[in-house]
């Protein structure tokens, strides 16, 4: 099974295939399109020269790692914060799972147990979380008890709502579509919120 994101076979199969990779594609992916976020780990490997590992990416210097992700163009919209938060995960990596990435799934004896693991990960919220679950079982068959229960509605079969129900092009399609929808339906929310302090009584 593989990842279709970007449509390069090359790019989509690295992060289908390197553990840190696709963990890395989950960090970067916020505030930039999907394509964007899951081809950076592949520049981030021949920016460098070598693999990705996290306890070299761990052990960089950090000013090194900012400009490999500064260069242009920039691997994303905020470069400097995401280098850091990249070699965060990495240390984190290194201190909890002895270096493997894979191991944040392939040592959970369950869905909820994943989650967990995924959670302690920076920059891993709860919806972000939810959906890298759901995009393991989804597109890579990581599929522990209770995996459903812990992807929550990411893990929905049939549904496009998030990177983990993309494996087409009309899929990926789909899930753009579904994202504008929902940026509309906040805008016209927050367009209809009152204003503070407006139609207070005077007194």
């Amino acid at each position: 099974m593989a990842i279709y994101v970007t449509g390069d076979p090359a790019v989509d199969g690295f992060v289908s295939t390197d553990a840190f990779a696709l963990v890395i594609a989950m960090v970067l992916d916020q505030q930039v399109p999907l394509e964007r976020a899951f081809s950076a780990p592949a520049a981030l490997r021949e920016r460098l020269g070598v693999e990705l590992d996290p306890a070299m990416v761990a052990a960089m210097d950090p000013d090194a790692l900012r400009e490999a992700f500064s260069a242009r163009p920039a691997l994303h919209r905020f470069p400097a914060a995401m280098a850091e938060r990249c070699q965060r995960v990495a240390q984190v990596i290194v201190d909890r799972f002895d270096g493997d990435a894979a191991a944040i799934w392939t040592s959970a004896p369950d869905g909820a147990t994943l989650l967990k693991s995924v959670r302690s990960l920076p920059g891993f919220g709860e919806q972000k979380a939810r959906i890298f679950v759901a995009l393991l079982a989804k597109q890579l068959g990581v599929r522990p008890p209770g995996w459903e229960a812990a992807a929550g509605p990411f893990g929905s079969v049939g549904s496009f709502v998030s990177v983990a129900d993309i494996d087409s092009p009309d899929a990926l399609e789909r899930v753009r579509e579904h994202k504008r929808e929902m940026k509309v339906a906040a805008k016209s929310v927050a367009h209809l919120a009152p204003t503070p302090g407006r139609g207070a009584k005077k007194r």
